[in-house]
């Protein structure tokens, strides 16, 4: 539920105000469907508890000639809160899912923070890594239980490519590619 949190919030973050059909469109257009879990269920229903919450504040029904009147929502202050914590957390994640969403709003943050967060992303990834690669030698006998030994290579090189990826991105963040909430224009 965090994830498609992230992506409601941001998504009416960036947009100043949306309606749910808009959110939706906006999240089918980045192709969500691909690399998360969320669902066009899932982002209605996040957008109504959001506002039930107080993150999110409709204003009244607009009236749209392609169809029936939309409420629009604005993220509201608890809101902002939320979202920072949210993408704050996906940066950090080692859920590819949750880790992508936050990816997507990044540039919300200020460039020190992402660089900050995508070290600790790395660092995360590279222990869970050799985690994986310690847990092996449990398993002495490569059929019990079955495949354990190339799941578990499976796994570390999921996470090696991770923390790879993390590291290239990190190198371009530090060069100055991207824009963040500190430098809009750079």
């Amino acid at each position: 539920m965090s994830t498609v949190r992230l992506l409601v919030l941001g998504v009416v973050r960036t947009r100043g105000a949306a309606h749910g059909y808009a959110i939706h469109r906006e999240l089918v257009s980045w192709r969500v469907d691909t690399w998360t879990a969320v669902k066009p269920p899932s982002i209605y229903h996040a957008v109504k508890q959001l506002d039930r919450e107080g993150k999110l504040t409709g204003s009244g029904p607009e009236d749209s000639p392609q169809g029936p009147a939309r409420v629009a929502y604005r993220i509201t202050p608890a809101g902002e809160q939320e979202f920072v914590l949210l993408l704050e957390s996906a940066l950090r994640s080692p859920e590819l899912e949750e880790f992508g969403a936050g990816i997507a709003f990044m540039r919300c943050l200020t460039r020190a923070r992402v660089v900050e967060l995508l070290e600790e992303q790395w660092g995360t990834t590279e222990t869970i890594g050799r985690q994986l690669e310690e847990m092996k030698p449990q398993w002495p006998d490569p059929t019990e239980p079955p495949h354990a030994h190339h799941l578990l290579d499976l796994w570390r090189g999921t996470f090696a490519a991770r923390a790879t990826w993390t590291e290239i991105m990190l190198a371009r963040i530090r060069r100055g590619e991207f824009e963040f909430a500190d430098h809009p224009h750079r």
